[in-house]
């Protein structure tokens, strides 16, 4: 984004984590982008922005605002009249069987239960097209257009098994090999037929929207 609106405009990036803010910002210096900076800040709250712009875009992020309605008001806020805001979140994961949710349920504990006025979070709180439009209207947007997409994409299992999150998925320690096994059986349908021995390589379907819409 930084590159399509250089020599005039610039970017601000904003998120509630340094870790991947400090991620960002040597990517930023890598590529040479002047014309970007980061803040940390829980953008939800509404007291985040120093400027009015043109263009608001998450990528698989609004997903995790635990007051999703606030969120998005606060971002129409700091958009400039007509001002666009655009993000691509996940369908529902009966779209996505690539997700280890469904196979490791037997392993989790019970969903836990939001605190009064908070909404669920999780990679899938928005996959219900109708309940994104209805926090779309209620933060007082127009003109809401959502575009379904599903596409497949080759990657090794890393880019869905991680063990290290196993504990924050509540995965005791003592069953974290269970969940690994069951892990490894539930990404087999997902194996490359004929790829190189070894290499680890499968194939997943994904389902996402990409909603936009006008200040």
């Amino acid at each position: 984004m930084a590159q399509a609106v250089t020599p005039d405009g610039a970017v601000v990036g904003y998120d509630i984590s340094a870790p991947l803010l400090d991620l960002a910002r040597h990517r930023a210096e890598d590529a040479g982008a002047a014309n970007l900076r980061f803040v940390e800040t829980d953008v939800q709250s509404g007291g985040w922005a120093d400027s009015v712009f043109d263009l608001a875009v998450s990528q698989f992020g609004v997903m995790f605002f635990d007051e999703p309605t606030a969120a998005f008001g606060a971002i129409r806020r700091n958009l400039a009249p007509g001002g666009r805001f655009v993000f691509v979140c996940w369908q529902g994961v009966e779209r996505n069987p690539w997700h280890l949710g469904t196979a490791l349920k037997s392993l989790l504990p019970p969903p836990r239960v939001p605190a009064p006025g908070k909404s669920p979070v999780g990679p899938f709180s928005l996959g219900d097209d109708e309940y994104v439009r209805e926090v779309f209207e209620a933060a007082g947007y127009a003109s809401v257009r959502g575009t379904p997409h599903e596409t497949t994409v080759r990657a090794p299992a890393s880019a869905v098994v991680d063990r290290s999150v196993f504990g924050l998925m509540g995965i005791p320690a003592d069953r974290e090999e269970e969940a690994f096994a069951m892990a490894e059986r539930h990404l087999d349908r997902f194996a490359v037929a004929g790829g190189v021995e070894g290499d680890g390589t499968y194939e997943y379907p994904l389902a996402f929207t990409v909603y936009e819409s006008t200040s």
